[in-house]
Formats: structure tokens, sequence, C-alpha cells
């Protein structure tokens, strides 16, 4: 990288100094700045050509610069000879003045070291396109390098040429003498212009007569500097010594010749032995034939073929070569005509300017830039060309690149797009936004072009803004978002509520609705939204397109409209506008659509947060539920012992004590809730709290679900009927007496649970000794008793202190686990009666004890009544009491006519009883 640096530093610094040296004291420099060396022409290309500028006005100009070390080599006599040719051209084209030869701007001007004079810019002479790179730096520029000439250039440039010389052989009466490519320059703009006038010659003759042109003879002595170019010079130059305005034909026809092969004359000239070359060369142009000009296009082959005749009278003068058909090409006459436009009126130059877009896409990018641009741009000085020349400029800016806009058509644009009159060129930029708006740079969109828009939008004009309105969506998208926001969409709101024009208004709407897009959601509801309730006509026209922005907005995946903007602000316009009475059918159903659509929207958004809003809730709950269960387990246990105290606490206190525990307990309770505790209750309640937390770690007890059964309405009373068959039982192994029909039991009514758990009384007085388990559980009707074969029915838990005895069998008995069996078509339905071990251990202990010999002193009645609970009372939670029933709603004690409870078929079961002296007394006395 350093190393190209310092190499772009010695060459930049090799350069200044080149031209430094070059201008060095000349007055040209007192005016002028002089730039970069760009190309050299002239007669042997001795100019050097500079870029330059002059100093009070900054026109480009060209600076044209001989420097005098070229001939140091010469002897004095022959550099003042070379001196006065090269002074003699530039004075002669300073004097000339015609648009195909080269304007100078500053006249000749000599110092120690140098010529200069300055020109109009150029771009190169035709030799160095042509490949021919003498005097050229030694960084020969790209531009010229890769330079290809396309062929409406060369038809162009040579009719240019047969029309400079057609001027000096016509008007000046003048032979130029050396038409060759060196003296023929290309300028900035393509153009070819003519120069070199180092050997004219003059007409001797006044001007009324035939003009005759003295010619000097060849000195092969002279330096190559002092003569003209032998190798496009006519044969009689030499042969003959004369010359005529036919030479410069010839000259001309070598030059095409040239053009048309890269530059390659048609012969090649020994100088050191000029008159044996000619002569060569004039045998050869005798016996000249098609086959040597196959390079030279077909149309204008014969031309040139003349040109290069022998005899002078035979070749075509200028003005008759400009007529030739060759020339007539489209883009050659139209470029032609661009020449000439200074000379056309408004009429024929808006004719013109007219049919030019067809002629545009004919012509190379370079010649349209180069050539027809300037033109086109010098034109927006008159503003009633403008409507007329703008289209064209803006179809050249599509074809050019970003840079190339702007630098050649942006800074030529700018005073255009302030022009308020005529309106068509308002027109025309609004039709062209989309290019605008992609090559313009952003600071310069801001400053011209979007200004212009929204003049466009406050004219006066309906058309202009209808136009506008229209125009706007299709270029939307290259609007930056502030100035959309804050400056496009206020004027097009403006727009529609001052306007008179109800198309004006549609049109707002409709404008609206494409841009919306491109658009922010939150800008939209805030403010698009609101504004289309301020809107005060009632039109059908304008009524849909309001309903189409709502509907674009809600259904536009980007915007949206807000459940609560749904509800509160659109609905209730839209509704009233879609009974308008100017709407008709097809209108009012698609009002009817779009708000059904809404509504459905916002029934199911809302119908979507409340199931969530309730399924948070159940979720809530739930673990609120978890936690105070976790949490009071202990409670929960305590609480159903006490509800199953309150239910047997009607049958009597002696057996029942779980009042008192309740007592305590709600006395603790209002203590609590009273705020005032003594020392001793505290002490209670922290014990309390640590067996909570004991419980709390172990697994929570979990209820088992069971399925509740209706209740048979008529309720008897079992008393007389269980005190008989309890006889029965009692005696059963000393005699098998029938049971009388009377003995069966009736159903109770049940409440769907059955009992499975006792009530809390110490063992030793809630084991009866009559062969019955005070823990057996009462059967409701619906469900089947589970009994394991090998358990015996009468089986009671035994008691610790008490003496059990087991009372012989017969083995005859049958198996008494068939007794829990249905009888035959009825389905079997098992249910397994809940553990309850639990409850035993946490209530059991607690309980006072009552003897046998206490319950024995009871009335029959009066003991019975203490599990049966008396009719009418309420049944407490799952502690509800039922009778003993079958599955079939029969007795299960001693039913007539069924075979397992005939007492033949009895075998005694194995009964382990609870048995002391005073036991079996009390049931002597209390079953006879």
């Amino acid at each position: 990288m350093e190393s190209m640096l310092n190499k772009l530093k010695s060459t930049v610094t090799k350069v200044t100094a080149d031209v430094t040296s070059a201008v060095m004291g000349n007055p040209v420099t007192r005016e002028f700045d002089v730039g970069r060396h760009i190309a050299s022409g002239g007669n042997g290309l001795a100019w050097k050509i500079f870029n330059g500028t002059k100093k009070s006005t900054k026109q480009e100009v060209a600076v044209f610069v001989f420097d005098k070390k070229l001939i140091d080599k010469y002897q004095k006599f022959e550099k003042d000879q070379i001196i006065d040719s090269l002074k003699r051209g530039v004075q002669q084209l300073t004097r000339l003045r015609h648009p195909r030869l080269l304007t100078v701007q500053h006249p000749l001007e000599e110092s120690r070291d140098c010529l200069a004079f300055c020109t109009e810019p150029v771009f190169a002479s035709l030799a160095n396109v042509l490949g021919n790179w003498e005097n050229l730096p030694s960084s020969i520029s790209p531009d010229i390098k890769d330079y290809k000439l396309y062929d409406v250039e060369t038809k162009y440039g040579l009719l240019q040429v047969s029309e400079g010389l057609s001027f000096l052989h016509s008007s000046v009466k003048m032979v130029h003498g050396n038409v060759t490519p060196e003296n023929i320059i290309l300028n900035k703009s393509g153009a070819w212009k003519i120069m070199g006038f180092d050997f004219c010659v003059s007409s001797s003759n006044p001007s009324e007569q035939e003009p005759k042109f003295p010619c000097k003879e060849w000195d092969p002595n002279l330096p190559s500097l002092c003569l003209p170019n032998p190798e496009y010079l006519a044969p009689e130059y030499i042969l003959s010594v004369s010359c005529e305005t036919a030479s410069d034909m010839y000259s001309l026809g070598a030059v095409m010749y040239a053009v048309f092969n890269k530059g390659k004359p048609i012969f090649e000239v020994n100088k050191q032995d000029i008159y044996k070359s000619f002569s060569r060369q004039l045998d050869q142009l005798s016996r000249l034939g098609s086959s040597s000009l196959t390079s030279i296009p077909e149309e204008v082959r014969e031309h040139v073929k003349l040109l290069l005749n022998v005899t002078p009278t035979v070749r075509p003068d200028a003005d008759q070569m400009t007529k030739v058909p060759f020339f007539d090409d489209v883009g050659a006459v139209t470029l032609q005509y661009f020449d000439t436009l200074f000379q056309r009126d408004n009429l024929q130059k808006s004719q013109f300017f007219k049919g030019l877009p067809k002629v545009l896409p004919k012509l190379p990018k370079r010649v349209i830039v180069q050539r027809i641009l300037p033109c086109l741009t010098s034109e927006f000085v008159n503003p009633d060309m403008v409507p007329f020349v703008l289209p064209n400029v803006l179809l050249i800016a599509e074809e050019c690149t970003k840079e190339e806009y702007v630098k050649l058509i942006l800074p030529e644009l700018g005073p255009v797009f302030k022009q308020q009159e005529p309106i068509q060129i308002l027109l025309i930029f609004l039709q062209k936004m989309d290019l605008l708006l992609t090559k313009t740079p952003p600071d310069e969109i801001k400053n011209s072009v979007l200004p212009m828009v929204y003049r466009a939008l406050e004219a006066p004009s309906i058309q202009i803004q209808e136009l506008c309105l229209n125009i706007i969506p299709t270029f939307a998208n290259l609007i930056d978002y502030p100035s959309m926001k804050n400056a496009l969409i206020p004027r097009i709101k403006n727009a529609c509520l001052q306007t008179s024009s109800l198309a004006v208004r549609v049109n707002s709407l409709v404008c609206l609705g494409k841009i919306l897009e491109y658009l922010d959601k939150w800008f939209v509801l805030d403010d698009i939204l609101p504004f289309l309730q301020q809107i005060p006509s009632k039109e059908p026209a304008v009524l849909m397109g309001i309903l189409g922005i709502y509907k674009c907005t809600f259904t536009h995946k980007k915007l949206g409209i807000t459940k609560e903007q749904l509800a509160g602000k659109v609905l209730p316009h839209l509704i009233p506008l879609s009974i308008e009475n100017n709407l008709n059918l097809n209108q009012f159903s698609s009002f009817i659509a779009v708000i059904k659509e809404m509504l459905g929207r916002l029934e199911s958004e809302h119908r979507t947060k409340l199931e969530q809003l309730h399924i948070m809730q159940e979720q809530q709950r739930s673990l609120d539920i978890g936690s105070q269960m976790s949490v009071s387990e202990e409670t929960k246990v305590i609480h159903a012992g006490n509800q199953i105290d309150k239910a047997f606490n009607n049958m009597g206190a002696d057996l029942l004590t779980g009042g008192e525990s309740e007592s305590k307990e709600d006395g603790l309770q209002s203590k609590q809730k009273r705020g005032s505790l003594t020392l001793e209750e505290k002490q209670k309640l922290a014990k309390e709290q640590e067996q909570a937390q004991k419980l709390k770690s172990q697994q929570p007890l979990k209820p088992q679900v069971h399925t509740p059964i209706a209740p048979v309405k008529q309720t008897k009373d079992l008393t007389d009927t269980l005190m008989e068959n309890m006889s029965s039982l009692t005696s059963l192994s000393v005699s098998t007496p029938k049971l009388s029909a009377s003995s069966t039991f009736t159903s109770v009514p049940s409440t769907g649970l059955s009992m499975m758990y006792s009530t809390p009384i110490d063992n030793t007085k809630r084991n009866l000794t009559n062969g019955l388990n005070a823990n057996m559980g009462f059967q409701s009707s619906g469900f089947s008793m589970p009994v394991n074969p090998n358990q015996n029915f009468f089986s009671g838990t035994s008691t610790p202190g008490v003496t059990t005895m087991t009372l012989g069998a017969p083995p005859t008995l049958s198996n008494f686990g068939s007794l829990s069996g249905p009888p035959a078509g009825v389905k079997q339905t098992q249910q397994r009666p809940a553990d309850m071990s639990a409850l035993n251990n946490l209530f059991g202990p607690q309980k006072p004890k009552v003897s046998m010999n206490q319950l024995s002193q009871q009335k029959p009645n009066q003991w019975l009544n203490q599990f049966v609970p008396p009719q009418g009372s309420p049944v407490m939670g799952s502690a509800a009491m039922v009778a003993p029933v079958n599955v079939m709603g029969q007795s299960a004690f001693g039913m007539q006519g069924n075979p397992f409870f005939n007492p033949q078929n009895f075998a005694q079961p194995p009964t382990t009883m609870t048995s002391s002296s005073s036991a079996s007394n009390d049931l002597k006395d209390l079953f006879g």
C-alpha cells in the first residue's frame, strides 16, 4: 500500500512538474488554471492538451501548449520556421468562427519556453482515439485507451468535417491543406472539429472570380513540422505542385479510409524519397478497386473511391458529400438537428422534442449523455419549452447510473423543481416521482422533491390534486417515514377535509388506504382512524372509502385493531354509517359483513381472555386449597371425629363423650377469637401446633368417594325385629327354632354411604359379647357386603383383659361366607370397605370406658336407640347409620325360606367372643 502511495505521489509530482515547466511564465496562466495532461493534437501531435478552468468564471477550457524543448535539436532558423508555422495556424483558427471549427477561447500566448492558447473543452484528437498516442503522458487515460467509436459517431463526425470543409471552400475560399486525424479534434461533447491551419491556402483571386490557390513546392529539407502529413496529401501537391478544394476532398477520403481501418492510412509514404512514393501511389490509385475498400461500409464505399480518384475534378465537393445517403442515418440527422437547434423557433423545437423519445432508444448512451443531454438542459432557461424537454431529460436519467444522474442531470433539474408554471411541469415530475426518489440523494429529496409533492397537494387545480393523490401510493415506499408521518399525511388529510370536490375527497381516502401498510400500527389507530370520524360528507363513495380504510386496517397482518378500539370507537362509528339512506344493497351488505367480522373477532378474543382468566383463577384456587389441606390435615381429622360424636350424641351421654371434647374445642376457638388466652391455653395451643406439624409430615389421608344413592322415603322402627333376631342368634348353639316371617328386616333409608367406622368408645365397652362385632359396618341397600370365606361372620376383635371363648360348630354347617353372595340373576357389585384403622387409632384411646354390666342394665330399646338415630333426626356427615339390609332388600339376619339361613344347614361357626363371669351373667339377663 505504501509503495502504491509513493508511486502515485511521484506520478502526481512529475505531472505537476511537467505542467509547471510547460506553461511557466506564459501569460495564459494569469487567467486560466492549467490542469491534467489529457491528449495531444495538431500537426505531428506536437500540441499537448491540458484540462483547464478560467479563474474568473470557473468555465471549463482546454489549454493547448507547445513545448519549445521539442525543437531544441533544430537549428535556429528551423526553429523559427516551426514556430512561425505553428503561430500561423493558431492565428488563422482564431480568426475563423464556425460550429465545425475548433473554438478558441483565448488567443495564442508565447513565452520563452512555450506557446499556449485556450479553446473549448476537448476530449482528444481523432488520432488519439484511433490509437496514435504520441506526445501523451506515460499513463494514458482509460477514457482514451478504451474509446470506441460508434457508427453514429463516425457518420456524424465525418459529416461535420464535410460541413467544415464546405464552409472553408465556399465561404472562406480557403484550402485547408492538411486534413488529417491529428487536426480533427473531438470536443467534450463528442463533436468533431477542424484545427491545424498551418498550411492553409487562401484564394488569390477576388471573391467574384473563380478561386485560385497558390501552392508551394515540396521541400524535403524542411523540418517535418513545417510540412503537411504526406500520407493524407493529394498527389497533385507533389507531382504537379498545384492545389485546389478537391485536394482537401482527397484528404477527406484518406481520413475516411483510416477511420474504418483503425487509423491505418491507405498508403504509407517514404519521406526520404517522396516523389518515387507518390509516383507509385498514383499507379495504385489508378487501379484502385472495391476489393481494397472492403473495410469501408458499402453505402459509402463508392463515394470514398471517388474521393481517392487521381483526377481532382472527379472528386465530389464538400457540399455534395454532406448530401450522401450514408449520412442520412436517423441518429446523425438527430445530432445534426441539435447542432442547429439555436436556429429553430419554439414551434419547431416543440415538434422535434415530441418525437425525440422514439429516437433516444436507438442511440448509444455515450452519444446521448455527451451530445444530446447538454442540448436539452440548455433549453431549461426557456419555460415554454420545459414541458417538452423535461420528459426527454427524465428518460435519459432512467438509463444513467446514480452517479451520472447526480453529476450531470440533478444540478440542471434543481431550478426546474421550483417552477410552478406551466403546470405541466408538476404533472411530469409526479409521473416520474419513483425515478426521482430512487436516484436523488436523501438531502435533495427533502429539500427539492418532496416540497414539490406538497405543493401539488395544495395546488388550486383539482386535476393536479387528483393526479398527485393517485400517484403517491406508487412511490410511498420510497418516502422516509418521518416525512410521510409529519408532512405528507397531514396534507392528504387537509385535502380531504377542506376540498369541495367529491373526487378529491374519495381519492384522498383511497390514497390513505393504499399507504396504510407503510405506516405504524399505533399511528394508524391514534391518527388515521379518528380522522375518519371528522369527515363531514355522507356520500356513498366517501362512506365506502371510510369502510375500506377500516377493513384494511382490521385485516392487515401488520396493523390490526384492538378489541378496545373495536368496541369503543370503530363499531360505534360504523354501525350508524351502515344504515345511511344513500347506501344501496351491495354497499349495505359490505358494511354488515365487515361489522360481523369485527364482532366475531371481538367475541372470540374476549372469550379467550375470560377463559384464560378463569383457568388461572381455578389453578390459583386449587393451589390455595392444596395448601390449606396440607396445613389443616389434623384439623380435618378432628372435625370428622366431632361429626361422628355429634351423630351419636343423642344416643346417650353414657356411651358418647364427644360433646365434651367438642365443647372444649369450641371453647378454645371462642377464646382464640376473643384474643384473651391464659398461659395454660397458650401452652396447650403450642402443643397442638406441634402435633399438627407432625401430622403435616405424614402422608395425608385420601377420602374414598362413594356414589350417593337416593334414600327411601319411609322409615321403620327396627327395634323389636333386631331384638328378636339377636335372641335367635344367641340361642343358635342350643336349638334351631324357625324364624318367623315377622322377623324380616325392612329397608331403612340409606344415605348412600356405608357406615364403615365405629363410635369412638373403648373396646371393653363397645365390644359386645353376644357374637356381634361392635365395629361392624351396616350395609345399605344397593351394596354387597364383601365377606372373606375363611372369616367367621360372628367373630369380633379380641379385647385385652377379657376372656375369649370359642363356640363349637357342627361339621355340617355350610360355609357362612356364601351369605354375602347375591341371588341368581342379580348383578353383584362389590365395594371395598374403607380402612378406618387410622380413625380407630386416633379416637379410640381418648374415649371413656363403659363396662358390660352398665350396658346390660339398660333397656333393650334404650340400648338399640343408641345405634339407631331417632326418626327425623339429621344425618351427620358420613356417619349416618343404616340398617343391615341384604342386597335383595331382605334382612341379613335369619330370613325364612333362605337356604343360607336354614338352621339345619348351619354349623356353628367357631366364634371368638369376649367373655368374663359378669359378661356371661349380663347376657343371660339380657337375652334370657
